[in-house]
């Protein structure tokens, strides 16, 4: 430190709050929502205090500077612990057998024009059209006849009878069964079909768990508002955990082929999606390549996912940037 100009002093400073605060995050997926709420808080934020604790080595690199150990030691130590951030390598195989998956929040197509741009459920329907998903489940769909999709089998879920707004699922094979978790207190949910495809029955869940509502601009940050901001994540964070729970308990009744897609309002750092996803494969880790961005954030978030059971291949893994919705649409092809 003695060596270090006041610039360096204050830089190092601030890289030992955040590889520390790095270090933390590690027991997120760990941690219960209903043990430390405000814990759960850090884990939308894992992201960008990875970022930066990359670019504090690579600072201290170019300075030559033996401070590059403090954030890279951290970095090294979570190699193996958490979720990958990056991926390098793309898996990119195809075969006819292949079951081309979709998961798509398309925020009730524009309906209320949140984008200022016209024809937005038809892009969607032609983005789906264009890449012919087998199985397609969509979050925060909306019940009207202009926005419903061109599948010979579907289940369209509404939140509530007389309403409009709710989840669904599409298909190119045989829906057999189908139901509803029907969440309380929450206009999210949880759904399922049974679709048959050869001589396999597979489950597809699709999930949308507890929203945050929140967005990265004064309102929702400022200073006068904070304290307001912390409790309401906090009471959110906890009802995606009694929804994990409910949904976990669901599962265990199920022993064939599975898919768990949805948007899970939450990043790959979280409890939440530790307790989804164990015994699962992540088409993404599987099969993905860069950051696998799903929602229209600053940072790279990755919130919305396609599991599968651990029996299954998957072959493919893409996200696609279209700016038809708040989330961007993923795809897997997946095999037995």
């Amino acid at each position: 430190m003695k060596k270090l100009s006041p610039i360096d002093k204050f830089l190092y400073l601030i890289n030992s709050l955040l590889a520390t605060v790095l270090l933390l995050s590690y027991l997120l997926p760990y941690v219960s929502p209903n043990t430390i709420p405000v814990f759960a808080i850090l884990s939308l934020f894992v992201p960008i205090i990875l970022l930066i604790n990359i670019a504090f080595v690579a600072y201290w690199l170019i300075k030559l500077k033996k401070q590059v150990l403090l954030s890279g030691i951290v970095l090294l130590i979570g190699w193996g612990l958490i979720t990958p951030f990056y991926k390098l390598y793309k898996k990119n195989t195809a075969l006819n057998s292949d079951l081309k998956v979709i998961s798509y929040n398309v925020r009730m197509f524009n309906h209320w024009n949140w984008i200022e741009e016209d024809n937005i459920e038809k892009k969607i329907s032609s983005f789906v059209k264009d890449h012919d998903p087998d199985v397609l489940t969509i979050q925060e769909n909306m019940s009207l006849n202009k926005y419903v999709l061109d599948f010979p089998y579907k289940f369209i879920e509404k939140k509530y009878a007389k309403g409009r707004f709710g989840m669904a699922i599409y298909s190119k094979f045989p829906i057999i069964n189908e139901g509803s978790l029907k969440l309380k207190n929450t206009f999210n949910n949880i759904i399922f079909a049974d679709i048959v495809k050869g001589k396999d029955t597979i489950r597809v869940y699709n999930l949308h768990l507890q929203s945050l509502n929140i967005s990265p601009d004064k309102e929702n940050f400022g200073q006068e508002n904070s304290e307001k901001l912390i409790k309401i994540l906090k009471d959110r964070f906890k009802q995606q955990a009694v929804q994990t729970e409910l949904f976990l308990a669901h599962e265990q009744q199920w022993k064939g082929k599975k898919i768990v897609c949805g948007d899970f309002n939450n990043t790959a750092y979280s409890w939440v999606y530790n307790q989804i996803s164990k015994n699962k494969k992540d088409a993404f880790i599987e099969a993905g390549k860069g950051f696998g961005k799903t929602f229209k954030y600053p940072f790279p978030m990755r919130i919305d996912f396609i599991l599968t059971d651990d029996k299954a291949h998957v072959n493919q893994f893409n996200s696609y940037s279209v700016k038809y919705s708040d989330h961007f649409p993923i795809l897997a092809r997946i095999n037995w």
